[in-house]
């Protein structure tokens, strides 16, 4: 990996008492733009001056470059990674099984082991949030099919495209994102479903979205309005 010796001496600098570090993002990937930072994944039993202190996120700048860094002990990171499943947002399990080690005290093959089956079981979906996510889908549906005014239509669409695409995804099984990796995750569920509703919402074709929107919520089970209870 292009960035690994800078990435070495950052932890050395900063984070001494790590005993796993796993590089991930567009950086693991081999896909960085010019103002991609490093993410970094950070492990040790030890790795706080703190010794109550289990987990840190924070931002460095060091060599010109942008740290991300995500540190946990141990305990630290069961815990938030167990967060990050129970909100079907793998994100520092994923880094964990994904990334690119830098340093490793031996322990990283069985948690790689662990978690990756943790991410190939996929998000448990329970029938009262799938009835949930359908009722909060359908709401703003409503919503934008009232909304005359452009602004309060556009903040609407774009609210309404995250819900339906996390009921997709939940519904296929899949891990939700945010920001780029919306159109990615849809993407790699169904591309020709994605162009259906990315194509009119890019077009400014409200009423189209509209449509294609009620067409994802009735896949996943129709609309839950009358009686329920949330």
């Amino acid at each position: 990996m292009q960035y690994a010796d800078v990435t070495e001496r950052f932890i050395a600098a900063r984070y001494p008492r790590a005993s796993v570090a796993v590089v991930a993002g567009s950086t693991a990937r081999g896909e960085r733009t010019t103002t991609s930072d490093i993410d970094l994944l950070l492990l040790g039993d030890a790795l706080f001056e703190d010794e109550h202190k289990t987990s840190e996120a924070a931002t460095h700048v060091f060599e010109g470059e942008v740290f991300e860094v995500f540190a946990y002990t141990a305990n630290g990171f069961d815990e938030w990674a167990a967060r990050g499943v129970a909100d079907h947002r793998p994100v520092i399990a994923t880094m964990l099984v994904e990334g690119i080690a830098v340093c490793d005290d031996g322990r990283l093959a069985e948690l790689r082991r662990a978690w990756t089956a943790v991410l190939d079981a996929g998000p448990a979906l329970s029938d009262h949030e799938s009835a949930f996510r359908r009722y909060m889908v359908a709401d703003a549906l409503d919503d934008l099919r009232d909304a005359t005014d452009p602004f309060e239509r556009q903040v609407i669409a774009s609210l309404l495209f995250q819900r339906t695409a996390e009921l997709m995804l939940l519904r296929a099984g899949r891990w939700i994102a945010t920001g780029k990796w919306w159109p990615r995750r849809l993407r790699s569920m169904s591309t020709e479903r994605a162009l259906g509703l990315s194509r009119p919402l890019l077009d400014g074709d409200y009423g189209l979205f509209a449509t294609r929107v009620e067409e994802e919520l009735n896949r996943a089970g129709g609309r839950v309005q009358d009686g329920f209870v949330r």
